[in-house]
Formats: structure tokens, C-alpha cells, sequence
């Protein structure tokens, strides 16, 4: 078993870290709040970012944006690992800034975001997209199918944060036309679990609709059942949305459906949505959008 460091244990990184802990690793946590660290039962409570790295054979952060990431690497946390640890990093942030941290940290270093959810990291069956030296990968990725069912090398460093920024835009994008499709089937006369049959059996097919289904009933485990209570949070698919428009545009490439469904996504969020699972743009935004546009009455 691996000595480990996990810091950043909000509603992904504590599950993690438990699931860590369950398999059996001496694991050092640190949050800036002392309740998340206490929802890691087992695990070593350590006073700061540093202190869950030093002596660690891989450290993880799982932290909310790139200005964390590049604070909490650069401002202690790789200086007090060892020069043999795996560093990975699992959030989500920008490719030029996990190139950046990786290129001043002076250890192996890999970026590894996931996709699964809350829901993924609670069951360990997250898919983590990883970048960096083949052979860092190798020697963790048995710890990273602990937490997930799949670990996929794509890379060098900042391959893993491309990989991620392309599957949640199309994440976005097949949602937003999946909840269109159960608003129009509503004005036509055919029930939800009618079109959740059909589709779910031929070329409309899709995650969003046979795991994240964006109506109660279907797919009973799917937010939309508990009153789109998070899931994944739209005001993470808005920031995940802008990282992957943001690639584009410095690669000089042009999203058409990228960016209008980061246009839908923030005018969720902006109408007070941002708390809710991505899945309740059915609500606010699409029915709103939908129903004047195909209503027969004058």
C-alpha cells in the first residue's frame, strides 16, 4: 500500500479520498475546512497542503480552479514532496496552466481530471483522463482505478485537460439536445418513458439519456428525480463550457454548438440555476425557450 497525500476534499475530493482510504492506504488529507477533513474518517489529518505532501510516494489535488492549482503546487506543496513522488493533479482547469505547474514543480507531474460525477466519485467508478510521462502514469494508475473504473493515458502534460474539456462539451451539447427532444415530445402527445424506450434502443442513444436522464422516471437514479439536486452542478458545466471555448479560440478553431451552448448554460446560471445539475436546463431555460416556438394557439 502507498503512502499518500490528497488535498482539496470538497464534493468530489472527499469521496476520493475515503475510497482511497478503504483500499487500504495511509492517506494525509488537508482542507481549508475542518468539516471536509472530517468527512474522511481513517485518514491522517494534516495541518496544511505541505504536510499531506511530505514523505507522500503520490500526492492528488482535486482544487476549484487553475489559480488554486498553480497556488497550492507552487506555494509549498511539490518544494516539500520528494523528488521521486507523482505529483496528479485532478481538477479541472486550463491546458497552458497545467503545463505551466508541471513545468515548475521539478517532479513527475500529472494532470488527470475525471468525469463520473459526485455520483462516480461516491461509487469509485470515475474515468480519469491523465497527462504526463508514460511511466508516472504507469506507476499510479493502479491507484487510480480504486477510485474509478478507468484511467486513460492521453498524453503528454495537459493532454488530460484537453481530453476533458472536449468530453464536457459534448456532454453540454448532447444534454441540451436531449431535454429539447423530451420538451417536444411533450407537445406531442408521447410520454417520457415512450421516447426514453425508444431512444435508449436506437441511433438517439446517449449518457445523458441513460444515465442522466434530464426527466423524473426513466432512469430513477438520474438527478431529475430528486429535484435536480447536483450531479454536477451547472455552474461547473458553465466553467468547464468556457475552458473548452477558451482552447478553441487560442487554437484559432471555431465552436459553433460549443458556444451556443455555452451561451444556454450561462443564461441558466445567470437566472439562478447554477446550483441545480446540469440536467435542470430542461426547466428554466429550454421549456421557456421551446414552448412559444412550437404552440399551435395564436
Amino acid at each position: 500500500m502507498a503512502r499518500i497525500g490528497f488535498v482539496g476534499l470538497g464534493n468530489m475530493g472527499a469521496p476520493m479520498a475515503r475510497n482511497l482510504v478503504k483500499a487500504g492506504h495511509q492517506v494525509a488529507v488537508f482542507d481549508l475546512s475542518p468539516a471536509a477533513i472530517a468527512a474522511v474518517p481513517g485518514a491522517e489529518a494534516a495541518e496544511s497542503g505541505a504536510a499531506a505532501a511530505t514523505g507522500a510516494d503520490i500526492v492528488f489535488t482535486m482544487l476549484p480552479a487553475g489559480a488554486h492549482v498553480r497556488e497550492a503546487w507552487l506555494g509549498g506543496m511539490a518544494a516539500a514532496s520528494r523528488p521521486d513522488a507523482v505529483l496528479v493533479d485532478c481538477s479541472t482547469i486550463d491546458v497552458a496552466t497545467a503545463r505551466a505547474v508541471a513545468a515548475a514543480c521539478g517532479r513527475a507531474f500529472l494532470d488527470a481530471p475525471v468525469s463520473g460525477g459526485v455520483m462516480g466519485a461516491e461509487a469509485g467508478t470515475l474515468t480519469f483522463m491523465v497527462g504526463g510521462p508514460a511511466a508516472a502514469f504507469a506507476s499510479v494508475e493502479p491507484v487510480l482505478r480504486q477510485m474509478g473504473r478507468a484511467a486513460i493515458h492521453c498524453g503528454e502534460v495537459g493532454a488530460g485537460q484537453a481530453a476533458k474539456a472536449c468530453n464536457n462539451m459534448m456532454l453540454a451539447a448532447t444534454m441540451i439536445v436531449t431535454a429539447e427532444a423530451f420538451v417536444l415530445a411533450e407537445r406531442l402527445g408521447l410520454s417520457h418513458q415512450a421516447l426514453f424506450d425508444v431512444a435508449s434502443q436506437s441511433s438517439g442513444q446517449s449518457w445523458s439519456l441513460t444515465t442522466y436522464c434530464p426527466v423524473p422516471g426513466p432512469v430513477p437514479g438520474s438527478p431529475a428525480n430528486r429535484d435536480y439536486v447536483p450531479g454536477f452542478a451547472a455552474d461547473l458545466m458553465l466553467k468547464d463550457l468556457g475552458l473548452a471555448v477558451g482552447a478553441a479560440q487560442a487554437a484559432g478553431v471555431r465552436l459553433e454548438v460549443g458556444e451556443k451552448a455555452l451561451d444556454l448554460y450561462r443564461r441558466f446560471v445567470e437566472e439562478g440555476g447554477g446550483g441545480k445539475d446540469f440536467s435542470g436546463i430542461i426547466n428554466k431555460m429550454l421549456r421557456d425557450l421551446a414552448h412559444p416556438a412550437i404552440d399551435p394557439k395564436p
